[in-house]
């Protein structure tokens, strides 16, 4: 039976007073399994409160205790990593090894966050001038929101934003994503097993109004986000505008540059793997190449007949590779663009639309789908489909190449695949995108490194992940002191520039 969801607040579950639910569905059966809550402006006041209340004693833990806490919840997302993958793939739709996939990321930005004795470490200088000795901290800021899309359940909450934000001695109020909140709610839960104290990390679902409640909010001191560009945009500006600090990670429009000497079956299995995977709903997804004219009819075919043999299926089927699109609207809104790439004028080569999976007719499926001829005016050449629609368009030369990768507003990630050097060199050097790959479908580091997109992709200063992580939770202080001798102490005479020259 569906049953109505709550919030996470202050270390416990809370049933909302709210009107409004949203429906919430196995995109794998189309079904409803569940409802939750449009979270009022009380109650998400109510959870802002409480992450204020919890931070002085939790800023005040030591680093080491932090650290050993979030070695707790490392075991208990080990222990719990078959019924969290099972929420990943029931709510979000990814087939099993990705949804075992979003949770191991979760786990892997938790072991980013266990090494905060060391990373959060500042610097120091004695005699930085003569007598004065200066040390930089690095300390805690407050109260931190995140928001977060959809697709992404365990890895973007509890991978990205959570671990370092709550090891650094913050606390955090986090929005998930109203359509696929259950994995986010049960880790939460895990949290407060490990040891967390109340408050500490709070959960809640709601709408855009409330949203505006957060990005205005005076107890709130950043704002880490994932989702489109133009609503990244909008919480960037207004948030940096009430005096917050915001990393906004937004959508993008992946390329690829296959040159004429790339093995073609082995850059088709990469690029069959980075476009189709997680049914291309990710910001990574590789969802266009440019392919050198000498061999793209050969490329195609091979892309073609890779791509035909996807298995497309459930999700909770460890035998399906190509689960369904999350939720009807966004399922809706690919079939749309699928349709509008036709009427623009490129060549359909593999059609997902009318895809059906027997058992399973009421699913959002979309068959992996290739476009040929794509030019950089088309709609499906230009913007982020955000489904399992991969594009082709040909290049005459590597330049050519690089240019019409370079012409596109977003740059989250791109792609060369050769075997030569120099070309490879040129490429790392000059493209814009922020995480490159050298045959490499899915540039995307491991989480010692930052997750670093361009342009229209990132609007901040300071990235998820890596060494950026620490220090947008965090703001540096810098401590200059000095000890008078005997002499000095009878001094009376100070220059104007003390210390400072």
């Amino acid at each position: 039976m569906a049953e109505k969801l709550k919030f996470f607040c202050n270390g416990q579950y809370v049933e909302s007073k709210t009107e409004v639910y949203y429906d919430l569905h196995n995109p794998s059966t189309g079904e409803i399994t569940g409802y939750a809550p449009c979270c009022t402006a009380e109650e998400v006041n109510a959870a802002i409160a409480a992450a204020k209340a919890a931070y002085p004693g939790w800023s005040a833990t030591p680093a080491i205790k932090r650290s050993q806490i979030l070695f707790k919840v490392r075991e208990l997302i080990i222990e719990h990593m078959e019924e969290l993958t099972r929420l990943v793939a029931e709510e979000n739709g990814k087939v099993w090894a990705e949804a075992e996939g979003d949770v191991l990321k979760a786990k892997e930005g938790t072991e980013l966050a266990i090494q905060v004795p060391s990373l959060m470490m500042g610097e120091s200088l004695m005699d930085a001038s003569k007598g004065f000795d200066t040390v930089l901290y690095r300390e805690s800021m407050g109260v931190f929101a995140g928001i977060v899309p959809v697709n992404f359940p365990a890895m973007i909450p509890f991978g990205w934003m959570v671990p370092v934000c709550v090891a650094t001695g913050n606390t955090m109020v986090l929005k998930a994503a109203s359509l696929t909140p259950r994995t986010a709610l049960r880790i939460a839960e895990l949290y407060k097993e490990a040891g967390l104290p109340d408050g500490v990390v709070n959960v809640v679902t709601c709408s855009r109004k409330e949203i505006d409640l957060i990005l205005e909010h005076p107890d709130v001191k950043g704002i880490t986000f994932v989702g489109s560009t133009p609503v990244g945009k909008l919480i960037y500006q207004k948030a940096a505008a009430n005096g917050k600090r915001v990393q906004a990670l937004c959508q993008a429009k992946n390329h690829a540059l296959v040159m004429s000497d790339a093995p073609i079956e082995r850059t088709v299995a990469g690029i069959i793997n980075s476009a189709y995977g997680c049914a291309g709903q990710r910001c990574m997804a590789l969802s266009c190449c440019v392919v050198e004219e000498a061999i793209a009819d050969e490329f195609v075919a091979e892309l073609k007949k890779q791509a035909s043999l996807i298995k497309v299926g459930p999700a909770v089927d460890k035998t399906s590779k190509l689960g369904p699109i999350t939720y009807k609207k966004h399922y809706d809104e690919v079939i749309a663009d699928i349709d509008k790439g036709v009427r623009e004028g490129a060549t359909l080569v593999l059609d997902g639309r009318n895809c059906v999976v027997e058992g399973f007719e009421d699913g959002y499926y979309v068959g992996p789908t290739i476009f040929d001829n794509v030019t950089e005016d088309m709609t499906i050449g230009r913007d982020e489909v955000f489904g399992p629609v991969l594009s082709i368009k040909r290049c005459k030369t590597f330049q050519e190449g690089l240019e019409i990768m370079n012409n596109n507003p977003y740059a989250n990630g791109s792609v060369i695949f050769t075997q030569n050097g120099y070309f490879a060199r040129e490429f790392v050097r000059n493209t814009h995108g922020g995480m490159v790959g050298v045959n490499v479908g899915i540039p995307v580091p491991i989480g010692f490194f930052p997750f670093s997109g361009h342009k229209d992709s990132f609007f901040g200063d300071l990235h998820c992940l890596g060494k950026d992580a620490y220090r947008f939770f965090t703001e540096s202080k810098c401590v200059t002191q000095r000890w008078f001798d005997e002499e000095e102490k009878t001094n009376k005479a100070v220059s104007t520039w003390d210390g400072t020259i």
